[in-house]
Protein backbone atom coordinates (compact mmCIF):
# COMPACT_ATOMS: atom_id res chain seq x y z
CA UNK A 1 0.00 0.00 0.00
CA UNK A 2 1.25 3.33 -1.13
CA UNK A 3 -0.33 6.77 -0.68
CA UNK A 4 -0.35 6.92 -4.62
CA UNK A 5 -2.81 3.67 -4.62
CA UNK A 6 -5.01 5.47 -2.01
CA UNK A 7 -5.17 8.91 -4.16
CA UNK A 8 -5.71 6.73 -7.86
CA UNK A 9 -8.47 4.63 -6.23
CA UNK A 10 -10.01 7.90 -4.14
CA UNK A 11 -9.47 9.83 -8.02
CA UNK A 12 -11.47 6.00 -9.11
CA UNK A 13 -14.70 6.59 -6.56
CA UNK A 14 -14.29 10.39 -7.37
CA UNK A 15 -14.32 10.05 -10.88
CA UNK A 16 -16.75 7.73 -11.51
CA UNK A 17 -19.53 8.97 -9.19
CA UNK A 18 -18.60 12.45 -10.15
CA UNK A 19 -19.75 13.24 -6.61
CA UNK A 20 -16.86 14.34 -3.34
CA UNK A 21 -20.00 12.81 -1.23
CA UNK A 22 -20.17 9.85 -2.15
CA UNK A 23 -16.31 9.69 -1.21
CA UNK A 24 -15.73 8.32 2.23
CA UNK A 25 -12.74 6.71 4.08
CA UNK A 26 -15.05 4.17 4.87
CA UNK A 27 -15.98 3.48 0.89
CA UNK A 28 -12.06 3.81 0.07
CA UNK A 29 -10.73 1.40 2.39
CA UNK A 30 -13.77 -1.32 0.96
CA UNK A 31 -12.19 -0.12 -2.29
CA UNK A 32 -8.72 -1.26 -1.40
CA UNK A 33 -9.77 -4.03 0.72
CA UNK A 34 -8.17 -2.69 3.93
CA UNK A 35 -9.35 -1.48 7.49
CA UNK A 36 -10.15 2.13 7.75
CA UNK A 37 -7.25 2.52 10.24
CA UNK A 38 -4.77 1.36 7.68
CA UNK A 39 -5.65 4.32 5.79
CA UNK A 40 -5.64 6.88 8.62
CA UNK A 41 -1.72 5.94 9.06
CA UNK A 42 -1.52 7.56 5.54
CA UNK A 43 -3.95 10.65 5.53
CA UNK A 44 -5.19 12.28 8.63
CA UNK A 45 -8.93 12.40 7.11
CA UNK A 46 -10.83 13.13 4.12
CA UNK A 47 -9.76 16.37 3.55
CA UNK A 48 -5.91 15.67 3.34
CA UNK A 49 -7.11 12.82 0.63
CA UNK A 50 -8.48 15.34 -1.38
CA UNK A 51 -5.59 17.83 -1.26
CA UNK A 52 -3.94 14.73 -2.40
CA UNK A 53 -5.88 14.15 -5.73
CA UNK A 54 -5.58 17.94 -6.27
CA UNK A 55 -1.82 17.48 -6.26
CA UNK A 56 -2.50 14.33 -8.40
CA UNK A 57 -3.97 16.14 -11.22
CA UNK A 58 -3.62 19.27 -10.87
CA UNK A 59 0.14 18.70 -10.35
CA UNK A 60 0.44 16.48 -13.36
CA UNK A 61 -1.82 18.59 -15.89
CA UNK A 62 -0.01 17.84 -19.31
CA UNK A 63 1.04 20.41 -21.61
CA UNK A 64 3.00 20.26 -24.96
CA UNK A 65 6.45 20.43 -24.73
CA UNK A 66 6.74 21.94 -28.10
CA UNK A 67 5.95 25.98 -27.26
CA UNK A 68 3.05 28.19 -28.77
CA UNK A 69 4.25 30.16 -32.16
CA UNK A 70 1.47 32.87 -31.34
CA UNK A 71 -0.77 33.96 -28.04
CA UNK A 72 -3.88 32.88 -29.85
CA UNK A 73 -2.16 29.04 -30.12
CA UNK A 74 -1.03 29.26 -26.59
CA UNK A 75 -5.06 30.18 -25.09
CA UNK A 76 -6.14 27.31 -27.78
CA UNK A 77 -3.83 24.90 -25.90
CA UNK A 78 -4.60 26.05 -22.17
CA UNK A 79 -8.02 25.59 -23.31
CA UNK A 80 -7.83 22.10 -24.76
CA UNK A 81 -5.35 20.96 -21.54
CA UNK A 82 -8.27 22.51 -19.19
CA UNK A 83 -10.92 20.20 -20.51
CA UNK A 84 -8.75 17.61 -20.97
CA UNK A 85 -8.17 17.20 -17.67
CA UNK A 86 -11.28 17.83 -16.22
CA UNK A 87 -12.93 15.50 -18.59
CA UNK A 88 -10.61 12.71 -17.47
CA UNK A 89 -11.17 13.79 -13.74
CA UNK A 90 -14.61 14.61 -13.60
CA UNK A 91 -13.88 14.90 -9.74
CA UNK A 92 -11.63 18.05 -10.04
CA UNK A 93 -14.16 20.18 -11.04
CA UNK A 94 -15.67 19.87 -7.89
CA UNK A 95 -12.91 20.18 -6.24
CA UNK A 96 -12.50 23.32 -7.79
CA UNK A 97 -15.69 24.50 -7.24
CA UNK A 98 -15.57 23.92 -3.42
CA UNK A 99 -12.12 24.00 -2.18
CA UNK A 100 -9.08 26.58 -2.60
CA UNK A 101 -6.08 24.63 -3.15
CA UNK A 102 -2.75 26.14 -1.49
CA UNK A 103 -0.58 22.83 -2.88
CA UNK A 104 2.06 23.90 -4.36
CA UNK A 105 2.41 20.95 -6.55
CA UNK A 106 -0.85 21.80 -7.65
CA UNK A 107 -0.43 25.21 -8.10
CA UNK A 108 3.10 24.23 -10.24
CA UNK A 109 0.97 22.22 -12.36
CA UNK A 110 -2.09 24.11 -13.20
CA UNK A 111 -1.57 27.55 -12.74
CA UNK A 112 2.70 28.51 -12.31
CA UNK A 113 3.06 26.63 -15.35
CA UNK A 114 -0.10 27.78 -17.30
CA UNK A 115 0.87 31.12 -16.81
CA UNK A 116 4.20 30.43 -18.28
CA UNK A 117 3.24 29.27 -21.12
CA UNK A 118 0.75 32.41 -21.72
CA UNK A 119 3.41 35.01 -20.82
CA UNK A 120 6.05 32.95 -23.04
CA UNK A 121 3.80 33.43 -26.17
CA UNK A 122 3.94 37.07 -25.45
CA UNK A 123 0.99 37.95 -23.23
CA UNK A 124 1.34 40.54 -21.09
CA UNK A 125 1.20 39.44 -17.10
CA UNK A 126 -1.96 41.28 -15.90
CA UNK A 127 -3.45 40.07 -19.39
CA UNK A 128 -2.36 36.58 -19.33
CA UNK A 129 -3.68 36.44 -15.38
CA UNK A 130 -7.01 37.30 -16.72
CA UNK A 131 -6.59 34.69 -19.65
CA UNK A 132 -5.90 32.25 -17.05
CA UNK A 133 -9.24 33.34 -15.18
CA UNK A 134 -11.25 33.42 -18.05
CA UNK A 135 -10.23 29.78 -19.00
CA UNK A 136 -10.44 28.04 -15.71
CA UNK A 137 -13.79 28.85 -14.92
CA UNK A 138 -14.67 28.49 -18.54
CA UNK A 139 -13.57 25.11 -18.32
CA UNK A 140 -15.30 23.99 -15.21
CA UNK A 141 -18.74 25.61 -15.97
CA UNK A 142 -18.27 23.73 -19.57
CA UNK A 143 -17.52 20.60 -18.13
CA UNK A 144 -19.60 20.56 -15.60
CA UNK A 145 -23.04 20.99 -18.08
CA UNK A 146 -20.74 18.82 -20.60
CA UNK A 147 -20.51 15.58 -18.10
CA UNK A 148 -24.28 14.79 -17.46
CA UNK A 149 -25.41 14.93 -21.45
CA UNK A 150 -23.99 12.27 -22.79
CA UNK A 151 -24.23 13.10 -26.64
CA UNK A 152 -21.31 15.89 -25.43
CA UNK A 153 -17.60 15.34 -26.31
CA UNK A 154 -16.62 14.61 -29.83
CA UNK A 155 -19.08 12.81 -32.02
CA UNK A 156 -16.45 11.18 -34.31
CA UNK A 157 -14.42 9.38 -31.57
CA UNK A 158 -17.18 7.20 -30.14
CA UNK A 159 -20.18 5.55 -31.41
CA UNK A 160 -22.29 5.53 -28.71
CA UNK A 161 -21.84 9.14 -28.07
CA UNK A 162 -23.24 9.75 -31.98
CA UNK A 163 -25.59 7.59 -31.15
CA UNK A 164 -26.69 9.44 -28.00
CA UNK A 165 -26.46 12.35 -30.43
CA UNK A 166 -28.78 10.76 -32.73
CA UNK A 167 -31.69 10.20 -30.06
CA UNK A 168 -30.83 13.72 -28.79
CA UNK A 169 -31.65 15.19 -32.14
CA UNK A 170 -34.88 13.48 -32.59
CA UNK A 171 -36.27 14.17 -29.01
CA UNK A 172 -36.11 17.73 -29.94
CA UNK A 173 -37.69 17.03 -33.64
CA UNK A 174 -40.59 15.14 -31.95
CA UNK A 175 -41.18 18.04 -29.38
CA UNK A 176 -44.67 20.06 -30.37
CA UNK A 177 -43.56 22.39 -33.37
CA UNK A 178 -46.50 24.81 -32.39
CA UNK A 179 -45.21 24.82 -28.36
CA UNK A 180 -41.05 24.93 -29.83
CA UNK A 181 -40.61 26.33 -33.33
CA UNK A 182 -37.66 26.96 -32.89
CA UNK A 183 -35.94 23.98 -30.72
CA UNK A 184 -37.88 21.83 -33.67
CA UNK A 185 -35.95 23.60 -36.57
CA UNK A 186 -32.91 23.86 -35.23
CA UNK A 187 -32.51 20.23 -33.39
CA UNK A 188 -29.41 19.53 -35.34
CA UNK A 189 -27.60 22.44 -33.90
CA UNK A 190 -28.97 22.53 -30.61
CA UNK A 191 -27.51 18.98 -30.32
CA UNK A 192 -23.74 20.63 -30.52
CA UNK A 193 -24.27 22.77 -27.26
CA UNK A 194 -22.24 20.24 -25.10
CA UNK A 195 -19.83 19.80 -27.96
CA UNK A 196 -16.47 20.10 -28.08
CA UNK A 197 -17.08 22.12 -31.17
CA UNK A 198 -18.71 24.36 -29.28
CA UNK A 199 -16.67 24.70 -26.03
CA UNK A 200 -13.75 25.87 -28.82
CA UNK A 201 -16.04 28.41 -30.11
CA UNK A 202 -16.13 30.05 -26.93
CA UNK A 203 -12.56 29.87 -26.57
CA UNK A 204 -12.45 31.55 -30.13
CA UNK A 205 -14.57 34.57 -29.70
CA UNK A 206 -12.29 34.74 -26.86
CA UNK A 207 -9.01 34.49 -28.68
CA UNK A 208 -10.42 37.48 -30.67
CA UNK A 209 -10.94 39.94 -27.08
CA UNK A 210 -7.42 38.91 -26.41
CA UNK A 211 -5.94 39.87 -29.45
CA UNK A 212 -7.74 43.50 -29.99
CA UNK A 213 -6.73 44.39 -26.36
CA UNK A 214 -2.85 42.97 -27.53
CA UNK A 215 -3.68 45.48 -30.59
CA UNK A 216 -4.33 48.52 -28.67
CA UNK A 217 -1.11 47.85 -25.83
CA UNK A 218 0.90 48.50 -28.82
Amino acid sequence: MTPDQIIKAALRIADVEADLDQLTVRRLASELNVGTMTLYSYFRGKENILDGMADHVLGRMPLPDEPDDTPADAIRMVARAFLAMMREHPSVVRIFSTRVTDSRTALRGAMEAVLDRLVAAGIPGELAVRCYGFLITYAIGFVSYQIPRSWGGDPDSDEELAEARRQRVHFYKGLPATEFPHMVDLADTLVDLPSDAQYMAGVEAFVQTVEAALKNTR
